[in-house]
């Protein structure tokens, strides 16, 4: 890795932090679902509403401690985030009781799906300028890697040894690794450095925005509508997944096979938006994001049949992984990367908060005798609606020249 350059080292670190982000993503905490809730005695709906107010919390506090990366050198706080995730992963092994359960799911999204993503993706936000979006794609990558890699391997691991011991493995794995990951990849970086192909390049100056000024600004919130929708609505889909197989009388392997389908889709997306957001910039590509989700709920609402499925994930793995190019890119190219710290942890949380409502929101309309259908149709009328606001202001998102 000496021999690397340091854009590629950087490129490695995110990839490597946003693969290690999965141990806090709702795919993988939800592969110890049942264990858990026997060994508690907890039913299915304790269990999601323990998930999703440590969510909410979780992502309240990122808003806080997200925005510090912009205070402190990379190195250090890496650090503070690798050691933090290794803490909760041990912590999580403990769980006996369900106030246990909450703390544990609380410091897992929280250090997990929140700072993991949050530092991988701010870090490579701000470094690359002309090349961002192939390098967000190649970061996201990671956590395609992981959706497609973990499950299967984690499942087979619960086999051998108990769920436990599983998660006291993924702590001592993270506490090994990732120290030297970091120092070999990002030890140089400073939040004023830069990929080293535009050190002798005169860029046009933006308007560098802080936290406050984009809370006022309203374009902050049709942007956000818009790439808050994939994840409450995704995270509805996966967390329940048995609601839906049940409903469309589709059999029990067919969505994890259906999810291997999405993780290889969104892999190829991820690729694809990384060459679009540089030649055509991220602002311009984003009412096509949620239109592959649209047509999903499309196929959600009118088919049953078990190639449907496959189509249905298919099409949200699109979306997927464009979302998760331009949600990250979109912010620095409208609002400048000198605050994009305090920005992202604050897009951060709200991605965070996004899936414990859409947790939140799938459990209590399964509870009042909505059907997947009706659900679809809700979710849908959600797309609608926020595309056709940004379509209204779309020519407003151009960053403010100085």
């Amino acid at each position: 890795m000496i021999n690397l350059s340091l854009n590629k080292k950087v490129i490695i670190f995110g990839f490597i932090f946003t693969f290690f982000s999965s141990f806090g993503q709702s795919f993988f905490l939800g592969l110890f679902n049942a264990p858990i809730r026997k060994e508690l005695d907890i039913s299915h709906g304790q269990f999601g509403t323990i998930y999703a107010l440590a969510t909410i919390c979780s992502s309240l506090l990122l808003i806080w401690v997200g925005k510090k990366i912009d205070d402190f050198k990379l190195l250090h706080y890496s650090l503070f985030v690798v050691v933090l995730l290794s803490i909760s992963s041990l912590l999580f092994s403990f769980i006996n009781n369900i106030y246990f359960l909450a703390i544990g799911i609380f410091f897992m999204r929280f250090s997990g799906q929140g700072l993991m993503s949050h530092t991988s993706t701010t870090a490579i936000s701000r470094f690359f300028d002309k090349s961002r979006g192939k390098a967000l794609s190649i970061t996201w990558f990671g956590l395609s890697t992981a959706e497609f890699i973990l499950p299967l391997f984690i499942t087979y691991l619960t086999f051998l040894y108990s769920w436990r011991i599983v998660w006291q493995g993924i702590a001592l794995l993270i506490i090994i690794l990732l120290p030297i990951i970091i120092f070999k990849c990002i030890q140089t970086i400073k939040l004023d450095s830069r990929e080293e192909e535009l050190f002798t390049e005169k860029k046009d100056q933006i308007k560098q925005w802080t936290r406050l000024e984009v809370i006022k600004d309203y374009k902050f919130y049709i942007v956000s509508l818009n790439m808050l929708a994939g994840p409450w609505i995704i995270t509805g889909i996966f967390i329940y997944q048995s609601f839906i197989s049940e409903a469309k009388g589709w059999n029990l392997f067919l969505i994890p096979k259906a999810f291997m389908f999405y993780s290889i889709i969104s892999i190829f997306s991820l690729i694809l938006s990384g060459f679009l957001v540089d030649k055509f910039t991220s602002r311009k590509l984003i009412p096509v994001v949620n239109i592959p989700l649209l047509l999903s709920m499309v196929i959600l609402i009118f088919f049953k049949h078990d190639l449907s499925a496959f189509l249905f994930f298919g099409l949200m793995g699109i979306s997927n992984g464009l979302a998760n190019v331009l949600g990250s890119s979109t912010w620095a190219e409208i609002y400048g990367v000198k605050f994009i710290g305090s920005i992202k942890a604050l897009t951060t949380a709200l991605m965070v908060f996004s899936t414990a409502f859409g947790t939140a929101l799938f459990g209590i309309l399964i509870d009042q005798g909505f059907s997947i259908k009706g659900i679809a149709q809700i979710s849908a009328a959600y797309i609608l609606l926020s595309l056709v606001l940004l379509l209204i202001f779309r020519t407003k998102l151009k960053p403010v020249k100085l």
